[in-house]
């Protein structure tokens, strides 16, 4: 009887040192994971591609919600698990707190840029992320989100990818508020969208502070595009869509997707990524 309860309470022991191991365990598949940062738990998802295992140096793109919402939400609108899935890389969604990021405009007052930094370094650490091919993408709030990554978190991220969201607010009326290392930058904003002219005008401020050569414009009546070498090293690449309001252009489902579109966002960011690795 009692060698029994002993054998048992091993087991229970042994069990519960090694549920949390196996729940962190880089594998194949989708992982709801936790860090802590700035002195609370931060959630995020992880989905990693078929065959994946960490002893090979992958991509990761961050990919940051909207306000209010939440990092499954936007898996599920965007598509970009089929791309990983494609082309061997990592996607991590992580939760803003209270349905937000503070982003440049808004929403709360946590430290994000920690939290993401934070979330980076243990993809590095314990999931094999090559450390020269880490992005972030975003719509909205989490666009705004990427430009505030590509200025604060520095040597982090190669290239961003901010769709529907600008670089604005009171932290970029600054006139040193700019990348100290080249951060590329592609960018999808529409023409109907009411948050347009803040977004032409922040695009204006990059340019200048980044001292970007004229763009090459191409494109016809429903989208154009222009891309710039900047001082840098780093490209700014820009596409207007003509009949697009705050969206995410070629999403398939989801409150801000725009099926029609003439532009399938995923698909450009991924080719913009895949060729801009950090340049040290």
């Amino acid at each position: 009887m009692i060698l029994g309860l002993i054998f048992s309470f091993l087991l229970a022991a042994c069990g519960s040192e090694q549920a949390p191991e196996e729940r962190q365990q880089p594998t194949a598949g989708d992982h709801r994971l936790t860090i802590e940062a700035g002195g609370k738990q931060r959630a995020f998802l992880v989905h990693a591609p078929p065959g994946f295992t960490a002893d090979k140096p992958v991509p990761l793109v961050i990919a940051l919600h909207f306000f209010p919402g939440d990092g499954e939400r936007l898996r599920t609108m965007i598509g970009m698990d089929a791309k990983a899935d494609e082309h061997h890389f990592l996607v991590a969604y992580p939760d803003g707190l209270a349905g937000g990021f503070n982003a440049l405009i808004c929403c709360g007052a946590e430290d994000d840029v920690g939290f993401l930094k934070a979330l980076t370094d243990k993809m590095i650490a314990d999931w094999g992320v090559d450390a020269n091919r880490v992005y972030a993408t975003g719509i909205s709030n989490g666009a705004d989100m990427s430009f505030r990554l590509a200025v604060e978190a520095t040597g982090v991220f190669a290239a961003v990818a901010p769709i529907s969201g600008g670089f604005g607010g009171p932290n970029a009326e600054a006139a040193d508020y700019k990348p100290a290392k080249p951060v590329s930058v592609l960018t999808v904003i529409g023409t109907l969208d009411k948050y347009y002219d803040v977004f032409e005008a922040g695009l204006t401020k990059w340019r200048e502070r980044l001292k970007c050569q004229p763009a090459r414009e191409s494109g016809d009546a429903k989208v154009k595009r222009s891309s710039a070498r900047c001082a840098d090293g780093s490209d700014l690449e820009i596409y207007v869509v003509t009949d697009m309001g705050h969206s995410w252009p070629g999403a398939r489902t989801g409150e801000m997707a725009l099926v029609d579109a003439p532009i399938v966002a995923t698909d450009l960011i991924w080719d913009f990524f895949a060729a801009h690795p950090r340049v040290n």
